[in-house]
C-alpha cells in the first residue's frame, strides 16, 4: 500500500470482509463517482478476527478472493489490498484496541459484546494503512456506520465518512454475504425483515399524511364524523374521525411504526421455519437510544433475527414530523456507475446525527388509534 502511487484526485476506500455481492459493487461504483477519473479507489478485503464473538462464523465465513478482485475491478476500483491476519496483527491479537464507548454497547452491542471494539480497531489501522481522503460504507449497518462516523470525529481522523444507501434484491431482501446460508424456506421467512420495515415506513406515511390533513381541518374533523355516523355514511364517518384523531392528540409516529413492524415479526415468529427475534428498535442516529413518542426528526429502525442458525440484521430510516410544519434536514446520498481496473495489492464489513425534539402537544386524544395490522411478508391481514 505504501509503494502503490496516489493519482492527482482524491482517494476513496471501500472496506470488506469479502465474499463482495452487488451491495459491494454499488459502495465501489459511490466511491469512483466521489473521486472522479483522477481519484483513486482502493478496496480492501480482510476478514478480521476481532469482530467476531464465541461461536459466531468467523472460520465458515465466505473467502472468495479471486472473485472479489473481479468484481471490484469490474466496479471501478483502482487496487484490492487483501493483507493476512498476521499482518495486519503482527504478534497475534493487538493489546491497545479502540473502545466503541455507550454507542458500543447498544443493540449489536449488546448481542456481540465486544463487537464494535474489533471493528473501530480495524477500521482504525485501515485508514492509516490506506491513508483515504473519503471512506464509504454501506447504511445496512446503521450502527457500524454511526460508531464509525464518531470514531472519525472525535480523534480527530482526517477522512470523510459517507453512508451509502442499502442494496436490496428485488424481493426486498438487503443483500448480505450471509444470505448464501439461507434454505429457500429460510430466506422465505427472512423476508420479514424488509416486510416489517416497509410495513412501518407506509403506517408512518398514513399517519404523517393525517396529520398534514388534520392541520387544515382542525378538530372540526370530529363533529363531521358524528353526523356522518348519524347518516349511516360509515366508510366516510371513519375518515373524518382519523383525522379528528390526528388532529386531537400529540404526534403518535413512533408508536404506530413500532406497532406496525411488531405485527409483521410476530407473524413471522409462527412461520416454519421461524424467525426469532433478536431485538426492534428505534432509534436516534446520534447516539443509538431509544427515541420517544413525541420525537420529531430522523430516526433508525433496526432490526435483527436469526433464521436458523443465520443471524440477519436490516434497518431502514424514518422520519417523524414530515406531516407538520419542519425545517427540512438534507442528507448526503452517494451511488452511480464508474469502471476501472483493479491491481491486486497483495490481495473489513460493508458498511450523521440529527437533533432530538421532544417536544409534545397534550391535547385529548381517541383512545384507540386507527391500525392495520399487517402479515408476515406486508400483506393487510
Amino acid at each position: 500500500m505504501r509503494e502503490l502511487p496516489r493519482l492527482a484526485g482524491a482517494r476513496a476506500v471501500v472496506m470488506t470482509m469479502g465474499a463482495l455481492h452487488e451491495g459491494h459493487a454499488t459502495l465501489i461504483r459511490a466511491a469512483r463517482r466521489r473521486v472522479g477519473p483522477q481519484g483513486q479507489v482502493v478496496v480492501t478485503v480482510f476478514v478480521n478476527p476481532l469482530q467476531f464473538g464465541a461461536g459466531e462464523d468467523l472460520d465458515r465465513y465466505p473467502r472468495t478472493l479471486d472473485a472479489d478482485v473481479e468484481l471490484a475491478a469490474a466496479a471501478g476500483a483502482d487496487a484490492v489490498f487483501a493483507p493476512s491476519a498476521d499482518e495486519v496483527y503482527p504478534g497475534g491479537e493487538p493489546q491497545i484496541r479502540i473502545a466503541a464507548g455507550p454507542m458500543g454497547t447498544l443493540l449489536e452491542g449488546a448481542s456481540r459484546p465486544g463487537h464494535f471494539d474489533g471493528v473501530l480497531t480495524v477500521v482504525a489501522k485501515l485508514l492509516h494503512l490506506t491513508a483515504p481522503d473519503i471512506a464509504l460504507y454501506g447504511q445496512k449497518d446503521a450502527q457500524q456506520l454511526a460508531v464509525i462516523s464518531r470514531m472519525a470525529a472525535d480523534l480527530n481522523f482526517p477522512v470523510e465518512i459517507t453512508g451509502v444507501p442499502t442494496v436490496r434484491e428485488e424481493d426486498g431482501l438487503a443483500l448480505s454475504s450471509r444470505n448464501r446460508y439461507l434454505s429457500a424456506p429460510e430466506r422465505t421467512t427472512a423476508l420479514a425483515l424488509s416486510a416489517a420495515l416497509f410495513a412501518a415506513r407506509d403506517r408512518l406515511a398514513a399517519e404523517e399524511a393525517l396529520r398534514a390533513r388534520a392541520a387544515s381541518v382542525g378538530h372540526a374533523a370530529q363533529h363531521r364524523s358524528a353526523a356522518l355516523a348519524a347518516l349511516g355514511e360509515d366508510r366516510a364517518a371513519a375518515d373524518a374521525h382519523a383525522v379528528a384523531y390526528a388532529a386531537a392528540g400529540p404526534p403518535h409516529g413512533p408508536s404506530v411504526a413500532r406497532a406496525a413492524a411488531r405485527a409483521v415479526l410476530e407473524d413471522a415468529a409462527r412461520l416454519d421455519p421461524p424467525l426469532t427475534l433478536d431485538y426492534l428498535a428505534l432509534v436516534d442516529p446520534s447516539d443509538f437510544t431509544e427515541i420517544p413518542d413525541a420525537y420529531e426528526g430522523e430516526a433508525v429502525l433496526a432490526v435483527a433475527a436469526k433464521v436458523g442458525t443465520t443471524r440477519l440484521i436490516d434497518n431502514i430510516r424514518l422520519v417523524f414530523g414530515a406531516g407538520r410544519p419542519r425545517t427540512a434536514t438534507a442528507h448526503r446520498d452517494s451511488t452511480t456507475p464508474q469502471t476501472g481496473t483493479a491491481a491486486h495489492a497483495g490481495a473489513t464489513g460493508q458498511h450523521g446525527t440529527t437533533p432530538r425534539d421532544s417536544r409534545t402537544t397534550p391535547a385529548p386524544a381517541p383512545a384507540t388509534p386507527p391500525t392495520t395490522p399487517q402479515g408476515p411478508l406486508g400483506a393487510t391481514r
